[in-house]
């Protein structure tokens, strides 16, 4: 059975593991990529593979009953698409979304379950995952409810910049209007603001951040709540880069 080279991964999780750890679970990994756009998990699905994402990112959300969806959290690098398998789920709540392409090791939900008593170090990481996820979406829900929308666009780009690694994001003003839940128009608006104040570059569908210490003074601070409760769970090595 080929190893893994440790070295070269990028998902925080598999990367914490200690070498006997991801040793055992190396022959149940599958390298898969990742399509913008691609749905891996659907509301009300029976969750059979996990995803511990490499690049890109991913948005879990809710769909409501007319049919509109509603973004909860962010997935990237620092965690796992399905995670609640751990937790004694069977089926998906949210819906699970590729915002951009990328990469991400597949493993069964089944060989996931099968090797955790064997993989403390595994289970540990996979159970603070799920606290910090919880953490993002309480802080969303609050976020949505009180703050700006120019506050909430830029601790959205400031999310989705950690988790992409790359300063210029490919995001149309009606993608970002389903994923903070208002209309295109004020989408616009926001960005506009923020163009203006120099921390972003808007055009033909591509948002590159310019400023990214002016971007975090223009966010509420829902942004560094979620920041400050990864770091306190996971340690500051472990942190989204900010580039």
């Amino acid at each position: 059975m080929a190893l893994i080279d440790q070295t070269a991964i990028k998902n925080r999780i598999l990367s914490a593991l200690p070498a006997a750890e991801l040793a055992l679970i190396s022959g149940r990994l599958t390298l898969v990529t990742m399509d913008l756009g691609q749905t891996l998990h659907r509301h009300g699905d029976v969750i059979d593979q996990v995803y511990f994402v490499e690049t890109g990112f991913i948005s879990a959300l809710n769909v409501l009953s007319d049919g509109h969806p509603l973004e909860i959290a962010l997935i990237g690098s620092e965690g796992v698409a399905g995670f609640t398998v751990v937790l004694g789920g069977k089926t998906s709540y949210a819906e699970t979304m590729c915002q951009t392409g990328g990469q991400a090791y597949r493993m069964s939900a089944e060989g996931l379950l099968d090797v955790l008593a064997q993989a403390p170090v595994l289970r540990d990481l996979l159970l603070r995952y799920a606290l910090i996820f919880q953490v993002q979406v309480s802080q969303t829900a609050a976020c949505n409810a009180h703050h700006a929308l120019e506050q909430r666009l830029a601790r959205w780009l400031l999310a989705a910049h950690d988790r992409s690694s790359v300063p210029q994001l490919s995001l149309t003003q009606d993608l970002i209007a389903v994923m903070l839940g208002v209309r295109r128009a004020t989408v616009s608006i926001a960005a506009n603001t923020l163009q203006r104040a120099g921390v972003i570059r808007y055009q033909h569908g591509k948002i590159t951040i310019v400023d990214r210490a002016g971007l975090e003074d223009a966010a509420c601070e829902c942004y560094e709540a979620v920041s400050g409760e990864y770091r306190r769970l996971f340690g500051e090595e472990a942190a989204p880069p900010r580039e």
